[in-house]
C-alpha cells in the first residue's frame, strides 16, 4: 500500500537533520531524503501525524535500552502522533517486509524492544488517559503511559489500579506484554489479569478491540505474549478503591527456610496487602540477610492497621523491625529516591544483566540458595536481590508461564556492571543461563524482562502446552512475521526466521548469536 505523499505531509512527519524522508528504496533497504539521489523503485511513505526520524542520535537510543548489552541498529524509529499512525507504518513494513518492535520507556535489559534494519515504534506519544467509566471500575489508557501519571490520574477519583511493579516509570504497553508482577499479585493476580479490554494493531496492519469476549484468541495471545501477535496502542484496565494511608513493614530474619515459610504463611492467609521480600549481605558479604516487606492498606479500603493482629506467629527478630505509616502514593512510588541516586552517581547506566527466575516453591528455598552461595557483592553491584511468594490461582493469563505449583516464587538478582566490562557481563550472562537451567529442571520458569539467552527451542518448552495456540495466534495475526523479533520466540533477534528446529540464541552487539548451553 504505497503512494505518493503531498510535500507537506513529508514535511511535517519524515525528517532527518532537517532534510524531508521523500520515501523507501526497497532494493537498497534505504530511507531516501530531499535533494538525495533514488532509484525509480522508490517507495512513498504514507502520511503521518506524528514524526519518522533517521536520524543519528534517534537511531543510536533505539539500539540502546536498559540493559546496555545488547545493541540492534534499525533503520528509523517513528514517533506516533496517532494510533493511525501505527496502523500505517505496520502495513507500510508489511509490504516491505521491515521487522518492527514498539518500545516503551527502554526499560528492556536483552534487546527485546530493539530490531536490527527495521522500524522501532516509540509508543510513549500514545499516553492518553480517558476519563474513569461512572462507575469508577476502569480506565483506558495509552499503551504509551507510565503507571505513575496511570496512579495520579486514578488516585484523583479515589481508584486505583490493582496491581503494580515496583518501578513505577514503566509503560502500559511495555508490562502487559511480559505480565506486570508485584506484591499486590498474590491478591489480585498480575497486571495482565486485571485488563478488561485491549486496543492493537495486529501484525498484519488491522486496528482491533479485544476482550475476552471479543477476539478473545487476539487478546490471550497479546497479553503477555511479548509483542509477538500485535502492537498494544490503549488498553482499559480494572480499578479498587484506594487506601489513603498504608503502614509499611520490614521485618528482618536470618534464616532462608523460615524468611520463605513466613512469606508463604502471609500470602496464603492474605494478612497483607503486599507482600515482596529482599535478600542482602551480611558483615562477612554473604547474602544470608533476609527482609520480609509486608504493607497493610488502611482506610478506605481496611480497618486502621494492628500491628498485634499483622505480625501475630512470625518468627523474624523483633528488635530490628521497622515501621511506618505512608501516603498511597508515596509508598507505590517508594523507589523512586534511589533511582535518582544512581542516576545521579552515574549507575543508571550500568549494564544490568538481570536474572528473573518463577521458582516452585516446593524447590524455592534449595535453588535460591545455590544462586546465593555463589553470588558476591561484585557481582551484585549497585542491585538487589528479590524474593517473594505468588499465589499460582490468581494467576490466570495463558501466556504468563508459571510453575505447577500453588505458590510460586519469584526470585530477581537485578545486578548491574560497568557496561565496559564485556567480560564480566558475558560471565553474569552465562550465570544467569545455569540458574534458568537448573530452575527448569525443577519445573520452574523465567519471567521474561531479563538477560537469560534464550534459544527458540528454550522459547517452546517456556510456553509448553500454550506454544501451540500462541504459534496459530502468531500465523493468523502477523502472518508475514515482523513483529518483535528482539524477542527471538519465533524467529532470530535480527528478524529472520529460524529453520523448522532451528536454535537461534539472542546475540549481543549486532546479530551475532549467541548460544549457552
Amino acid at each position: 500500500m504505497s503512494h505518493t505523499p503531498s510535500r507537506r505531509a513529508l514535511l511535517r512527519g519524515l525528517t532527518v537533520s532537517g532534510a524531508a524522508v521523500v520515501g523507501f528504496d526497497p532494493a537498497a533497504r534505504t530511507w531516501a531524503v530531499s535533494g538525495s539521489e533514488s532509484g525509480p523503485g522508490l517507495a512513498g511513505i504514507p502520511p503521518l501525524d506524528g514524526t519518522l526520524v533517521i536520524d543519528e542520535a534517534s537511531l543510536a537510543a533505539a539500539s540502546e535500552d536498559f540493559g546496555h548489552i545488547v545493541h540492534h541498529r534499525p533503520l528509523a524509529v517513528l514517533h506516533p502522533g496517532s494510533v493511525h499512525d501505527v496502523v500505517a507504518m505496520v502495513r507500510f513494513c508489511n509490504t516491505h517486509r521491515l521487522p518492527l518492535a514498539p518500545r516503551g520507556q527502554g526499560h528492556a535489559t536483552h534487546g527485546q524492544a530493539q530490531v536490527q534494519g527495521g522500524l522501532v515504534v516509540e509508543t510513549a506519544t500514545l499516553a492518553d488517559i480517558g476519563p474513569l467509566t461512572p462507575d469508577g471500575t476502569t480506565v483506558t489508557v495509552g499503551a504509551g503511559a507510565r503507571w505513575s501519571e496511570v496512579a495520579r490520574a486514578t488516585l484523583a477519583h479515589g481508584r486505583t489500579p490493582p496491581v503494580f511493579t515496583d518501578y513505577l516509570e514503566l509503560s502500559v504497553g511495555g508490562t502487559l506484554s511480559v505480565g506486570g508482577l508485584g506484591g499486590q499479585t498474590h491478591r489480585h493476580g498480575a497486571q495482565v489479569d486485571n485488563v478488561s479490554e485491549l486496543q492493537v494493531v495486529t501484525g498484519a496492519g488491522e486496528l482491533v478491540h479485544c476482550s475476552p469476549t471479543r477476539h478473545p484468541d487476539l487478546f490471550h495471545a497479546v497479553l503477555a505474549g511479548l509483542g509477538q501477535c500485535a502492537v498494544v496502542v490503549g488498553a482499559t484496565l480494572r480499578l479498587l478503591p484506594a487506601p489513603r494511608t498504608v503502614r509499611h513493614y520490614l521485618l528482618p530474619y536470618d534464616d532462608l527456610q523460615t524468611f520463605l515459610d513466613d512469606q508463604r504463611t502471609l500470602v496464603r492467609e492474605g494478612r497483607f496487602d503486599y507482600v515482596e521480600g529482599q535478600v542482602s549481605a551480611d558483615a562477612d558479604g554473604a547474602f544470608r540477610a533476609y527482609t520480609l516487606e509486608a504493607v497493610a492498606y488502611g482506610p478506605p479500603v481496611g480497618p486502621a492497621p494492628d500491628d498485634t493482629v499483622l505480625l501475630r506467629g512470625l518468627r523474624h527478630n523483633p528488635s530490628g523491625v521497622e515501621q511506618a505509616d505512608l501516603p498511597y502514593y508515596d509508598f507505590l512510588d517508594r523507589v523512586a529516591p534511589g533511582v535518582e541516586e544512581l542516576k545521579e552517581a552515574g549507575l543508571w547506566t550500568y549494564a544490568h544483566p538481570w536474572l528473573n527466575l518463577l521458582l516452585p516453591g516446593r524447590s524455592a528455598a534449595a535453588l535460591t540458595a545455590d544462586v546465593l552461595d555463589a553470588l558476591t557483592t561484585t557481582d551484585l553491584g549497585p542491585g538487589v536481590v528479590l524474593v517473594y511468594p505468588l499465589l499460582r490461582e490468581r494467576l490466570t493469563t495463558p501466556l504468563l508461564r508459571t510453575p505447577d505449583d500453588p505458590v510460586p516464587y519469584l526470585f530477581a538478582v537485578l545486578r548491574a556492571a560497568p557496561p565496559d566490562d564485556t567480560a564480566t557481563v558475558d560471565r553474569l550472562l552465562a550465570a544467569n543461563r545455569h540458574a534458568y537451567e537448573a530452575t527448569a529442571a525443577a519445573g520452574g520458569t523465567q519471567y521474561p524482562v531479563g538477560s537469560i539467552p534464550f534459544t527458540h527451542a528454550d522459547w517452546r518448552t517456556h510456553f509448553g502446552p500454550a506454544w501451540a495456540r500462541f504459534e496459530s495466534a502468531k500465523r493468523t495475526y502477523d502472518p508475514c512475521g515482523i513483529l518483535a523479533p528482539g524477542q527471538g520466540v519465533f524467529s532470530t533477534p535480527t528478524g529472520g526466521r529460524p529453520a523448522p528446529g532451528d536454535a537461534q540464541g539472542a546475540g549481543r552487539s549486532g546479530s551475532t548469536p549467541m548460544t549457552l548451553r
